[in-house]
């Protein structure tokens, strides 16, 4: 979950701080990070130096935080604000969901696998 700070330039955030998977109720804001990076190779000496964190491991996020906060180690650290769609493929359900809207929605895949998906939906819910 990212602390953010408005820019000039629309869509486009400064990070100001960073929280790994944080209760609801410490959530700096609605911003969730989604793992797609840009990363300053100044990162790779960061995280050498960052301790394991939540679950006993190096939390890119806590790099990425302390180069949010001191832009001596190579910050700052912005974000694009994403508006779509989005999936999270660690979560089995999410993942299923993701597979079946992308492939209904491919040329070449899409219309014989529609055809298939009414016919299994429809008997699963006429035996269910």
């Amino acid at each position: 979950c990212a602390a953010v700070e408005a820019t000039a330039e629309g869509d486009v955030v400064r990070i100001s701080g960073l929280v790994e998977k944080p209760d609801p109720a410490d959530a700096p804001s609605n911003y969730a990070i989604i793992g797609r990076y840009v990363l300053d190779p100044q990162i790779f000496d960061v995280l050498r130096e960052t301790e394991p964190g939540r679950g006993g491991e190096i939390q890119l996020t806590d790099a990425l935080q302390q180069l949010a906060t001191d832009e001596k180690l190579g910050g700052p650290v912005h974000g694009v604000v994403f508006r779509g769609r989005r999936y999270d493929t660690g979560d089995r359900g999410d993942y299923l969901r993701a597979i079946v809207r992308l492939a209904c929605e491919r040329e070449d895949l899409g219309p014989e696998f529609r055809t298939w998906l009414r016919g299994y939906v429809g008997q699963e819910l006429s035996e269910g």
